[in-house]
């Protein structure tokens, strides 16, 4: 029988289990990796390209909530997008294994499992994988990424272009959900490095216990857990980009240990007094004000200085007035061939509640809002209502000049896209009659939909 060329990996901490698999699977792929600790699943995604992972949601004796599996999920997903996670769990716990499907999982076998419905779930799962790497452009290019027309965004991204060439550390400045990320993976992309591995690293959920062992790495029997040696962050980045996230919420104790592997380029695993030489671009990104942090002893000035030889501010959605729409336009089109749902568009009406939204979550919020009403939205057309917005305020409601027409008019404004421009529902909510209702929106130059 002729092997599928594919390369699976079977993440289980229970041997049998790996050995059942490995002995089943190598009869049909062509390559099968196995791992019983899943700190090493990272050095492994690093130096392999990995079809499909089966993988195990529990890990600790005793514990069978399915955490650990989720979060290694959401960690793959991170480090190796287009490779496809097929969840492992117990009869009884499929709940748990749901979650997982919503968090990017392709699908759950139970165990014990049916050999014939595994093998059949995990050659859908290869068809999958192949599907969506047949859709990626190897090499990103602009079209990846929107850009915009304001100067403040276009600045950034040109600035970002030039220090990409080199390997100069940049810091990422920005509100929540301004595209920080975003931007850390653009800089990788026209970067030299743009063919080795991108590893983003959320500083701010990481323990304090667990903050060196995931960053550095450690040596078997550096603590009770540790049975393997294993690699941190840093080195599973080696060559690559390392992308340190809300660096700014790093514990300031801890700050040195990170200005250390940062300055001498060197990293020492827990558990060893060896010294590991570090090549790769470090690129960090935060929310905070990092002088006024350093003024208020939060943060230490020359971790400041290390990680920032460059620094690029992004501009909040709402300085970016002219790329509301566009923005808008370009997440639907991404979140259409996401959910495969061709010909959606924005009516009017929602078109004019997307301009007028103060959009504090900026991005993040909107690419939210615009993917539950991809989900939401009848007839292939996204209304105000399947947008769920508030409409923004035209006027400074700290201002002494405050009018009371400009309330009047704000709340029938928000009733009536509550209500889909239902006049009977909207004046009954108001406390009005239809006709006054009608004099109102006359009055306020407000249109009927």
């Amino acid at each position: 029988m002729k092997k599928t060329q594919a390369s699976i990996l079977i993440i289980d901490d229970q041997e049998d289990i790996l050995f059942s698999a490995k002995m089943l699977l190598k009869k049909h792929f062509e390559t099968i990796y196995t791992i019983s600790n899943p700190k090493n699943v990272i050095q492994l995604l690093a130096e392999n390209d990995i079809d499909l992972v089966l993988l195990d949601m529990n890990y600790r004796i005793g514990f069978e909530d399915g955490k650990e599996g989720l979060y290694l999920l959401k960690e793959i997903k991170k480090l190796a997008p287009n490779t496809v996670v097929i969840l492992m769990t117990a009869f009884g716990k499929v709940e748990t294994a749901v979650e997982g499907l919503k968090s990017g999982a392709f699908d759950y076998v139970l165990k014990p499992w049916d050999n014939e419905k595994m093998l059949e779930t995990i050659k859908k799962g290869i068809q999958e994988r192949r599907k969506t790497v047949s859709k990626v452009v190897k090499n990103e290019n602009d079209t990846s990424y929107f850009i915009g027309e304001s100067k403040t965004i276009i600045k950034a991204y040109s600035l970002a272009e030039k220090v990409a060439k080199t390997d100069a550390n940049v810091l990422v400045l920005g509100e929540n959900g301004t595209g920080k990320f975003v931007m850390a993976r653009y800089i990788h992309q026209h970067s030299d490095r743009k063919n080795e591995i991108f590893i983003p690293v959320d500083l701010g959920s990481l323990n304090e216990s667990i903050f060196e062992s995931e960053l550095f790495g450690y040596a078997k029997g550096a603590f009770t857990d540790a049975k393997n040696d294993t690699v941190g962050k840093f080195e599973a980045a080696q060559n690559g980009t390392l992308f340190l996230d809300e660096i700014g919420n790093v514990p300031i104790h801890l700050q040195s240990k990170l200005l250390q592997v940062i300055q001498t380029k060197m990293v020492t695993r827990l558990g060893e007094t060896k010294q590991r030489p570090l090549n790769m671009r470090i690129i960090t990104a935060t929310n905070l004000n990092l002088k006024e942090e350093i003024q208020q002893k939060n943060f230490r000035e020359d971790l400041y200085y290390r990680i920032n030889t460059m620094e690029i501010t992004l501009p909040a959605l709402r300085e970016r007035k002219e790329d509301k729409i566009p923005l808008a336009q370009f997440l639907l089109d991404k979140l259409t061939t996401k959910y495969e749902r061709n010909s959606i568009v924005f009516n009017e009406k929602a078109l004019e509640q997307i301009d007028k939204h103060a959009w504090n979550g900026n991005i993040r919020e909107m690419e939210n809002r615009i993917e539950r009403a991809v989900i939401l939205c009848e007839n292939n057309t996204i209304t105000a209502v399947d947008l769920d917005l508030e409409i923004a305020t035209t006027f400074d409601e700290n201002s002494d000049d405050i009018q009371l027409s400009d309330i009047e008019k704000l709340a029938i404004e928000k009733v009536l896209v509550k209500n889909e421009y239902n006049i009977s529902k909207s004046a009954e909510e108001l406390g009005l009659s239809r006709a006054s209702l009608y004099r109102r929106m006359e009055k306020y130059g407000i249109e009927n939909n």
